[in-house]
Parts: structure tokens; C-alpha cells; sequence
């Protein structure tokens, strides 16, 4: 191809993005982010109900029949919301953010888009049937020697193999845009998306090789499995998936919430490095749920104990961004004094208000992650409701909050309308509704998890314990908390729909905040990610390779499968 040919190339590219940037999304990339997002908030739905009538029930205010018990309704619950809701939303979120800021999806990226969606989709019909069949109370967690139907097995496998679909084709589409624009650096969207989905792939290889050993096992094939091993191989996935969700959010707190108040975002160079830290460090991470395990060394989790609190280095440098960005923002619009500038920020806007509330419950779901990874205090609440609680504050709060903040500009975006001043009053209701509901909930659970009450249980006295009826009333605020929660689930999902097919017509912005000016040249070695996947290879090895041998070549007994229900 000679000069002259590249040249009209690469204007053609250049003309296609920038209209691309104009006009909005390409209405086959938005019936595909459209769908993804249809999924996610139905499965927030269903697994929304089912959250109320476990916490009824653990309150002891219901009593679940014995045809759907507690145990079948807890994990459709995790299996709902942990898993669908989350990925169907983010990868919808992300492909649509590829879409704008590459000038649109290449046909073949779709394609494997939309094969990853109806793999996930018919994964989640094989997980969801043995557990309505009661075949499958296993919790999300699925821990053996307890074993499900191999079919639910099955259904986690074809969601991750879904996931990693669209992992594939997201690496595609950003190696294409960097063939076409040599030397330019990755956009801070996409660069973000790469981060999440290098996460993804590499941190669920080892959820997949313990979900294949165990079809084997459900289905007799395989006498005994090796439980220890299995439980080292789920969390090598287990918090990595958190830390993917957590990062997700990021990327509207260090992109998008700057813009929305009318800011730029914090050092360009900064926030790359943030993405590359917590790719390196994440998938080590995992071992500190393990703690209280038999079978490994203290030697090992100090190890481990050190890799799990060095996620704590990026977060800290996320919160000193995101502040700096809020005070700037808020002095540029005339804040006066030591906390002037707050009153300044867009409180009244859904699209602020709700990743802002998740920033800031992030600051106790922090700490309260530092408690569980050292050593002493993991063994005062381990096996206690104060673990849930600590999940529904970063989960239920810091991220999913996040989500609902991005779906008030990311739905009429995708689907052509816009975000009515009304709408954005029911957002605002919704979200103040949410987090009542997240702070009774999960106080109550952090509370009374510090008085022993344990987690992964139905409602008991224990023979009317004295201690265990001194759990009740903090139960009941548990129970008041989902209650609450329930009302915010039907108003998001109404919102959501609204937005989608019957809000006024008309263009929103997919909102990206420049970076400062002046601004310092980024270093190209921040796009080198082949550099970054080796180096968060070796420190997986350093973390894996030592333990995972160990328990293979010394593996103790294995067990056979148990049905506990």
C-alpha cells in the first residue's frame, strides 16, 4: 500500500470517529449494549425479590416453604446478581464506551459479542434450573464437598466462557485502533476496558479449571475432589471479581463524574498507573479469604496478607485524585473557604449524587477490607454476618451505586432519548432510598456480625440461646434495610426502562472529561501491555505456583460429593 493510500486511511478512520463522536452510538452497537443492559436489570430484579425474602426470612419475619427454602433463594441470589447483573452491566457498559471511543465496533467484535451474550444467557438457564429444582443449594460460592447438579456446573462454565468472548473481541477491537493509530496512546476509556478484561480472562482461568473438575465429579466420573485445591482455585477468581467490579466504577469516578461536573480528570499518567497497579496486584489478593484454611503455611499468608493490603496503594491514590478533581471543580464554580466548594458540586444531578454516595461509603468498605485481611481480626469475623455486610457495603454500595449513577446518562445514550428533569428527580428519590436501605442493612450485619451471629445460615434461636436471641433486634434493622432496598430495586428497574424505549427522543452525551492542562506528556511505556500481563504473571506465580503444587503433590484425602439439603 503505498503513502498516499495510508494517508486517505487514516483520514477515513479520523472522519469516522469523529462522527461517530457526533452523532452518537451506531444503532447495532446500541441494540447490543441495550440488551446487555435489559439482562442486567432483570436479573437485578428477580435477584432483588429474592434478596427481601432471604432477609425476612434470616430476620425471622418469614418462613420459606420447604419446595423453595432459604438456601435455594440465597444462591439464586449470589448466582443473579453477583454474576449476571454484574457482567451483562459491564460489559454492556464497556463495549458501548469502545463504540464511542474507537469509532465503533469492528463486525467480527459484535459478533463475538453477541455469541458471548446468548452463551451467558444459556448458562444462566443451566445454573438457574437445578437451583429452583433444589438441586444446586450450594451457595455462590459452591464450595465442595457440598455438590450441585453437574448442570449447574455446566452454566457457570458457559457464563465464563461467554465472558471471555467478549474479552477476546474487546482485545481485538483495541489492537485494530492501535494498528490504525500508531504511536497514539490508547484512549483513557479504552485503556480502562483493557484493565478490566485482562482481569477477567486471567483471573477466572482458575474458577474454570475447578468448575471443570467438578462437572466431573457431580457426574461420577471422578470419585473425590480435592477440596482445599478447590477453594484456592475459587478465589484466585472470587476477589479478583470484586476488584474487576471496583475498577469498573473507577472508571466512571476518574472519567466520567469530572465531566458531569463540569471539571477534567486528574492526571492522565496517574490514572494509568492506578489501572496497571491493580492489574499486577489484584489476583494474589484472593488468598486472604483463606486465612482461617487448614493446610498452608503462616509463611504463606503473611505472604499473602502483604499482597492483599498492597491493592490498598491504587485506592488511596483514587480517593486523592477524585478529591482534588471535586475541590478544583468546586473553587473553579466559586466555593469559598475550607468546604465551600462542596456546596458547589451538582448534588441535584442522579448522574453525581450516586457515584458520589459510592465514593464515600467506599471509605468505610475500605477500611472494613482491611480488617479482613489481617490476620488477627479475619479470625473475630470470618464466619459471621459481618462478612456480608462488608460485601453489601462495597458491592451493594460502592459499585452498584456507581452503576445506577452511569445508567441515568448510559441508557438515553444507547438508546436516542434523554434524561427528563422529572427522571432525574425519581433517580434522586431512588438513590437516597438505596442508601437507607444499604446503611440499616449492612450496619446491622456489620453490628451483629461482631456478636457472633453467623453468615450462610436460615434463621434460628439455637434453642433460644441467650446470645442468639440478643441478635434479633439487630435482625429486624436487616430486615427493615431490605425492605428499603426492594423499594429502590422496583424504582431503578422502572427508570431504567423508562429511559430506554419511552423518555423523550433526543442526543446525550457519552460524558469523557479532558485531562488537566497543562498537562505532562504520558509515557508510551504505560500502553506496553504485553509488559504489564508478564509482570502480573510473575506475581501470580510468585503467589500460586508454591501453594498449588504443594497441594496437589501432598493433596490430602479427597472427598467424595455430599448433598447437605
Amino acid at each position: 500500500m503505498n503513502s498516499t493510500a495510508i494517508k486517505e486511511k487514516k483520514i477515513k478512520g479520523s472522519l469516522k470517529e469523529k462522527s461517530q463522536k457526533l452523532m452518537g452510538i451506531g444503532p447495532e452497537d446500541a441494540k447490543l449494549t441495550k440488551s446487555y443492559m435489559a439482562v442486567a436489570f432483570i436479573a437485578l430484579l428477580i435477584g432483588g425479590a429474592l434478596g427481601l425474602l432471604q432477609g425476612l426470612e434470616r430476620a425471622g419475619l418469614l418462613q420459606l416453604p420447604h419446595w423453595f427454602n432459604y438456601y435455594q433463594v440465597l444462591t439464586a441470589h449470589g448466582v443473579l446478581l453477583v454474576l449476571v447483573l454484574t457482567a451483562f452491566f459491564t460489559i454492556g457498559y464497556f463495549y458501548a464506551g469502545l463504540s464511542h471511543t474507537l469509532g465503533g465496533l469492528l463486525p467480527q467484535v459484535r459478533k463475538m459479542a453477541w455469541i458471548g451474550f446468548w452463551m451467558k444467557v444459556v448458562g444462566l438457564v443451566f445454573a438457574v434450573v437445578p437451583i429452583i429444582q433444589n438441586k444446586a443449594s450450594v451457595l455462590y460460592t459452591f464450595y465442595p464437598p457440598m455438590a450441585a447438579s453437574p448442570y449447574f456446573y455446566i452454566g457457570l462454565a458457559l457464563i465464563v466462557i461467554g465472558v471471555w468472548m467478549c474479552a477476546f473481541g474487546a482485545f481485538i477491537n483495541i489492537a485494530k485502533w492501535r494498528k490504525q493509530n500508531p504511536g497514539k496512546h490508547i484512549p483513557i476509556f479504552a485503556f480502562f476496558a483493557t484493565g478490566v478484561f485482562v482481569l477477567l480472562f486471567f483471573g477466572s482461568i482458575g474458577v474454570t479449571i475447578e468448575v471443570l473438575t467438578l462437572i466431573a465429579w457431580s457426574f461420577g466420573w471422578k470419585a473425590t475432589v480435592n477440596v482445599l485445591l478447590s477453594r484456592t482455585l475459587f478465589w484466585s477468581f472470587g476477589h479478583t471479581l470484586v476488584n474487576i467490579w471496583y475498577m469498573t466504577a473507577i472508571s466512571a469516578w476518574y472519567v466520567i463524574v469530572p465531566k458531569i461536573i463540569g471539571g477534567r480528570r486528574f492526571s492522565d499518567t496517574l490514572t494509568r498507573v492506578v489501572i496497571i497497579l491493580l492489574v499486577i496486584s489484584n489476583i494474589p489478593g484472593g488468598f486472604h479469604h483463606q486465612i482461617v484454611d487448614p493446610g498452608m503455611s503462616q509463611t504463606l499468608k503473611f505472604l499473602h496478607l502483604f499482597m492483599s493490603l498492597s491493592i490498598g496503594f491504587p485506592s488511596l491514590m483514587t480517593a486523592f485524585a477524585c478529591v482534588y478533581v471535586f475541590e478544583k471543580t468546586g473553587r473553579k464554580l466559586g466555593g469559598k473557604g475550607l468546604f465551600g466548594w462542596l456546596k458547589k458540586l451538582p448534588w441535584g444531578d442522579v448522574r453525581f449524587l450516586a457515584p458520589m454516595i459510592a465514593m464515600i461509603a467506599f471509605i468505610p468498605a475500605g477500611a472494613g477490607g482491611i480488617a479482613q485481611t489481617s490476620n488477627q481480626l479475619n479470625q473475630v469475623v470470618h464466619n459471621t454476618l459481618w462478612v456480608v455486610g462488608h460485601f453489601h457495603l462495597t458491592v451493594g454500595t460502592s459499585v452498584i451505586l456507581t452503576f445506577f449513577g452511569i445508567s441515568y446518562w448510559l441508557i438515553p445514550y444507547i438508546s436516542k432519548r434523554v434524561l427528563t428533569p422529572r427522571m432525574n428527580k425519581v433517580g434522586i428519590v431512588q438513590t437516597i432510598i438505596w442508601t437507607l436501605g444499604m446503611l440499616f442493612m449492612s450496619g446491622a450485619m456489620h453490628w451483629v456480625g461482631l456478636l457472633g451471629s453467623p453468615r450462610r445460615t436460615s434463621y434460628t434461636t439455637y434453642g433460644n440461646n441467650a446470645t442468639a436471641l440478643g441478635w434479633d433486634p439487630y435482625l429486624i434493622f436487616l430486615a427493615v434495610g431490605g425492605t428499603l432496598l426492594i423499594i429502590g430495586v422496583l424504582i431503578q428497574v422502572f427508570a431504567v426502562f423508562h429511559m430506554m424505549f419511552f423518555a423523550p427522543k433526543g442526543e446525550t452525551e457519552f460524558p469523557i472529561a479532558e485531562a488537566e492542562e497543562p498537562e505532562e506528556k504520558t509515557p508510551m511505556w504505560t500502553d506496553r501491555w504485553g509488559l504489564w500481563i508478564v509482570i502480573m504473571l510473575i506475581v501470580v506465580s510468585m503467589g500460586y505456583v508454591v501453594p498449588v503444587v504443594d497441594l496437589i503433590v501432598n493433596a490430602p484425602p479427597g472427598s467424595p460429593p455430599f448433598i447437605t439439603w
